[in-house]
């Protein structure tokens, strides 16, 4: 029998996991291993930030003590780039350094976007402050605990004082695509946005 499945916060002890789960579905959902020069560089650009520097606005599905999905996150995406830039770049800077620009092949554009966190804020962003990351390994997909991650997420944030959640996802993520127009979320036009599709949301109740 396998074990039982619950949400709860996010605890140091599940960064290992987080990562794991942050590269096996990094590649429009599948898995990412051996795709850049490290296995940590995905997660050190869209996991690492958020467990560091706002570990309260993350959540797992624990399966049996281990975390086999996620959401993470911000409140406020101006401040979470200012504390990026302050104390994250430094903490991982090292192990990348600033690549050449324009960026030319996948790991140079990834550690670019590392470099550069105010490319976060678009203008068409800055009415919906909060946003989000959620992923979940394929073997407990389909099943209701992405929704509820969400779920989890913009109450959190809501509490927070954020009005709306924004959130992209690659136009090749067909299931990701499918996934947040089920639940609601309308699409939002971003100027010079290549390759990502962007939703948002309010954080309040929905119908």
């Amino acid at each position: 029998m396998s074990p039982s499945l619950q949400i709860r916060p996010y605890h140091p002890d599940d960064w290992d996991a987080v990562y794991d789960i942050c590269v096996r579905t990094g590649a429009a959902g599948q898995d990412a291993r051996g795709h850049y020069q490290s296995d940590a560089l995905l997660p050190d650009v869209y996991a690492g930030p958020y467990l560091a520097l706002e570990p309260h606005l993350a959540f797992v599905v624990d399966e049996g003590g281990r975390a086999v999905g996620y959401v993470l996150g911000t409140a406020n995406t101006p401040a979470f780039v200012e504390a990026w830039r302050a104390r994250w770049l430094p903490r991982v800077a090292g192990r990348y350094p600033h690549p050449v620009e324009p960026a030319r092949t996948a790991d140079e554009r990834l550690i670019a976007t590392l470099h550069h966190p105010e490319w976060m804020l678009a203008p068409e962003l800055a009415p919906h402050p909060a946003h989000l990351h959620v992923d979940l390994l394929p073997h407990v997909q389909g099943a209701g605990y992405g929704r509820r991650l969400v779920e989890t997420f913009l109450a959190a944030v809501a509490a927070a004082g954020a009005p709306s959640l924004h959130l992209g996802t690659g136009n090749n993520n067909t299931r990701a695509l499918r996934f947040y127009e089920r639940l609601g979320f309308q699409q939002l036009t971003v100027a010079g946005a290549v390759g990502t599709t962007y939703f948002w949301c309010p954080t309040g109740r929905r119908g």
